[in-house]
């Protein structure tokens, strides 16, 4: 019986050998945080082709466009919908996950760390104030924009980011800041940041250039809404 266990251990040792080419079987502990990293890498490498094309496509659509009217009113646009660079004063909003310390008291870390529906409410808040222009973690934001929490991370346009989140806006700078000061919504999240010292700060930031947003604009998941 003995004897018959050792040769099929043998057996399996020998065909794992040749199956694996040398390789090991076990997987690495960073290969979720490898591909993460390689694919954050490939998605920025997809955003700067497609600004690189679309930057093509804008000159050649101007170039046949003959109604002068229509060229303005594409200049006027393209802001507003995050196609070109704009300046101007600013507003950021900076929101970080709590202390480590915190974490060693026993509190649900849930509420100690910033989540995807605190980042947009920032957001919806400022633009609510007249925010003309918005970045996150200086990735242009436009209608499009979605954002979405992967384990400890926010992805953006398909980048992973850490926290701090920092979120800009351009605008009437005392306008944002009470529409802040003003907010329900902050007043209740600021309640998380006084009880479990989330991050959490407001800077002027004076004249600030925001980029174009690089990524796709097509929609691959909406459908349009029947007319009533």
């Amino acid at each position: 019986m003995t004897a018959g266990i050792l040769v099929l251990c043998g057996f399996m040792v020998s065909w794992a050998a040749l199956a694996s080419h040398g390789s090991d079987f076990r997987p690495e502990t960073d290969d979720m945080s490898g591909l993460v990293r390689d694919q954050a890498s490939h998605n920025a490498d997809q955003a700067k082709q497609v600004a690189e094309l679309r930057a093509k496509v804008d000159q050649l659509s101007k170039t046949q466009v003959s109604d002068p009217t229509v060229a303005r009113s594409i200049d006027a646009l393209s802001p507003r919908a995050g196609l070109t660079a704009v300046s101007g004063n600013a507003v950021r909003v900076t929101l970080d996950d709590a202390p480590l310390d915190v974490k060693a008291d026993g509190i649900d870390e849930n509420l100690l760390v910033v989540h995807q529906q605190d980042i947009q409410m920032v957001a919806n808040v400022l633009w609510a104030g007249g925010a003309e222009a918005m970045t996150i973690q200086g990735q242009r934001i436009t209608s499009a924009t979605g954002i979405k929490c992967v384990g400890n991370t926010v992805v953006l346009h398909g980048v992973p980011y850490a926290p701090p989140y920092r979120i800009e806006a351009i605008g009437d700078v005392d306008a944002l800041n009470s529409a802040l000061a003003e907010s329900e919504s902050v007043r209740i999240y600021r309640e998380y940041v006084t009880a479990y010292r989330l991050g959490w700060k407001v800077e002027n930031l004076g004249t600030v250039t925001m980029p174009a947003f690089k990524g796709s604009l097509s929609l691959t998941h909406a459908t349009p809404v029947a007319p009533k």
